[in-house]
């Protein structure tokens, strides 16, 4: 090589000087601050692992952006990490051992053998919170939250999110009587919404009228008001978890309206992101003119199987590098106590716990039907209302 070249980084790989870097840490403070307040805590798991552990229920895509090496020690295959959700998930199952809601929150590097369209970085600061040991719409609905609060304190503006479901293809899928091939080769073309082929596969696959028609449906099932009904309809033969699905999406979109009236949301259930490892409710979040999402999400519950210990959970990640290219704004800091909200949906409250943690308190919303209270979630203080207004009162008081 010549010496004139010897400065030179691999494809995809960046430096990040003084000014950016800096912006970086600012953004990164401002966030892990935000996670804390609502009670997510920072986890730091390695960069490098045995690779049977840090693939172990991801799917295939992660295999393949995963870079490999062999331990000198112990003459194993090892991998650098692509992606830190399932190293999370690990650390919950295997060193937690918690039955009431978990919450972690991570950022760091990871390393990917492949850039996408967009995105020339192979190395993105991935930023993200989990929610382990809740099953229920209302954890959907926090981390939601959360992501697009993430996104208000990086000066991200005009967001619109995407909501879909990857159980109701599963489904329909199981309901046609497809094998674990053909359900993968139908997904493929699914995310292409190329109608015409996905067409002439059902044909060949000597799929049923009624099946192929729901399978065909879900290409044309996106868009705003109105497709949730649309999709009863042309999905009412389905089985009950698919309608349930429908219910879910219906219900965390509600929410959502109701904290946020101004946010666009829009249904797509051909969107099956993370589709080999996702279970339910999957998420993402767009600006106008970036040709991707810059935030994403959804619930995975049993990846922890593998690690003995399977639990719900649901959560969202980001690069922080797009996040502080495409906003910011003043640095803020937050801090203070743990306060334990009820889960109760009153205006006044949501009120409150959104002023309290703008003054920098941490306050735990409570989840609906979770295990554990104010003591287990290790808050010393609770809202309670008191007339017309909530107060905040010592734990046991």
């Amino acid at each position: 090589m010549r010496t004139e070249d010897n400065w030179l980084l691999p494809e995809g790989i960046d430096e990040v000087f003084p000014e950016e870097a800096e912006r970086l840490e600012q953004l990164r403070r401002k966030i892990i601050d935000l996670f804390a307040s609502w009670g997510y805590r920072l986890v730091m798991p390695p960069l490098i692992e045995f690779i049977e552990s840090l693939l172990t229920g991801s799917g295939n895509d992660l295999d393949l952006q995963t870079f490999k090496i062999i331990d000198q020690i112990s003459g194993r295959l090892m991998g650098i990490r692509a992606d830190m959700t399932p190293q999370v998930a690990r650390i919950d199952a295997r060193n937690l051992g918690r039955d009431a809601p978990t919450r972690l929150c991570y950022i760091g590097t990871v390393l990917r053998t492949q850039s996408d369209h967009l995105e020339k970085s192979r190395s993105p600061l991935q930023v993200g919170a989990e929610l382990y040991g809740h099953a229920g719409n209302a954890s959907d609905l926090e981390v939601i939250r959360l992501m697009l609060e993430m996104l208000a304190i990086a000066g991200i503006q005009s967001v619109h999110l995407d909501l879909g479901h990857v159980g109701i293809y599963r489904e329909l899928a199981r309901q046609a009587g497809l094998d674990a091939r053909q359900e993968a080769e139908l997904f493929e073309i699914l995310q292409r919404k190329d109608y015409p082929e996905l067409a002439a596969q059902l044909r060949a696959l000597t799929v049923s009228n009624s099946a192929a028609e729901m399978l065909k449906a879900l290409i044309d099932l996106n868009g705003h008001e109105g497709v949730i009904e649309e999709a009863r309809r042309r999905l009412a033969a389905a089985n009950e978890p698919v309608h349930s699905a429908l219910a879910d999406l219906e219900s965390i979109a509600s929410g959502l309206s109701r904290l946020f009236p101004a946010l666009r949301i829009n249904f797509d259930l051909a969107e099956l992101r993370g589709y080999h490892y996702k279970t339910g409710v999957v998420f993402a979040a767009f600006v106008p003119g970036y040709g991707r999402e810059i935030a994403r999400g959804g619930r995975y519950d049993e990846i922890g199987r593998i690690f003995g210990r399977a639990r719900p959970a649901t959560g969202f990640s980001a690069d922080l590098k797009v996040l502080a290219r495409l906003g910011s704004r003043p640095d803020d800091s937050l801090a203070g106590t743990r306060i334990f909200a009820p889960a109760v949906d009153d205006p006044d409250l949501h009120e409150k716990v959104r002023d309290l943690r703008s003054a920098g308190k941490t306050v735990i919303q409570e989840l609906a039907g979770q295990i554990g209270g104010a003591r287990e979630m290790a808050c010393s203080h609770c809202l309670r209302k008191q007339g017309v207004n909530w107060e905040i009162f010592p734990v046991g008081d």
